[in-house]
């Protein structure tokens, strides 16, 4: 009886566990970050990004569009919006969800080329998002000052051209690149002038056993003088399941770091 009470114990704790990893996947927490660099410019005053990556079969919750909606200027999907068997009914659905929030970028993902990559080129054409492959978008303030929206294609395909997007964002200014893969840090150059990167892809890991995983946990670190935010993401890839690594979103504030100003 000792060995029965010992087993139904270790399933009735394994099960806890699952259901705990389940609930973990499936948060629709929304990480408010302010993030303050010198060189961001003063007359933007600030700048909010809704920042969302990873969001696989996911429905994005209806609760995180009402957090962010009216406090957002851009919203931008860090890669990985779809993969192999989504239906594209629901891929729809999330990008018009997002759409009420504000104007949409997007860069591609590993998993978006596994989901019929022409069809969805073709949604986010006719539903209006902007798609920063290899590219770099401008936004000018009333005194002046540019803004450059840098994206690549997914690097980890082979596809990213960070040369040819830092040549589109042609003219001084405030850079911020976007990139599914944080690998993308180490391509990194002092003359890109690149100020923040914004990514995603490893999940933190999803699954992290006493604190350890595949990847590093998501946040901001620090890498040759840029600012890398690293998403553990929204959705899963594989088991619905995450440990160590909830699922996250982010409402990123951008101001100057006027302690710092020259």
């Amino acid at each position: 009886m000792e060995i029965i009470y010992t087993i139904l114990g270790m399933l009735l704790a394994g099960s806890f566990l699952l259901l705990y990893m389940y609930r973990q996947a499936f948060k629709n927490t929304v990480l408010k970050q302010e993030i303050r660099l010198k060189d961001f410019p003063a007359s933007f005053g600030s700048v909010r990004i809704f920042f969302i990556s990873d969001i696989h079969k996911r429905i994005v919750s209806d609760s995180i569009i009402e957090e962010v909606k009216g406090q957002t200027d851009l919203v931008i999907i860090g890669g990985d919006l779809a993969e192999k068997g989504v239906p594209l009914e629901r891929v729809s659905a999330n990008i018009e969800k997002l759409k009420t929030i504000a104007p949409v970028f997007f860069v591609w993902g590993n998993n978006d080329y596994e989901f019929n990559s022409h069809e969805l080129d073709s949604l986010l054409y006719h539903s209006g998002i902007k798609v920063l492959d290899n590219t770099a978008v401008k936004f000018e303030s009333a005194a002046g000052d540019v803004l450059y929206l840098l994206g690549i294609d997914d690097f980890g395909l082979g596809k990213s051209r960070l040369d040819l997007a830092v040549l589109d964002a042609e003219e001084e200014g405030f850079r911020i690149l976007v990139s599914h893969n944080p690998a993308i840090a180490s391509s990194l150059k002092p003359e890109f002038d690149i100020s923040l990167v914004l990514c995603g892809h490893t999940h933190g890991g999803q699954i992290r056993i006493f604190g350890f995983g595949p990847y590093e946990l998501g946040g901001i670190k620090e890498k040759n003088g840029t600012t890398i935010l690293t998403s553990n993401g929204y959705g899963t890839t594989g088991v619905p399941f995450r440990l160590g690594a909830r699922a996250e979103t982010h409402l990123i504030t951008l101001a100057p770091d006027l302690g710092q100003a020259d």
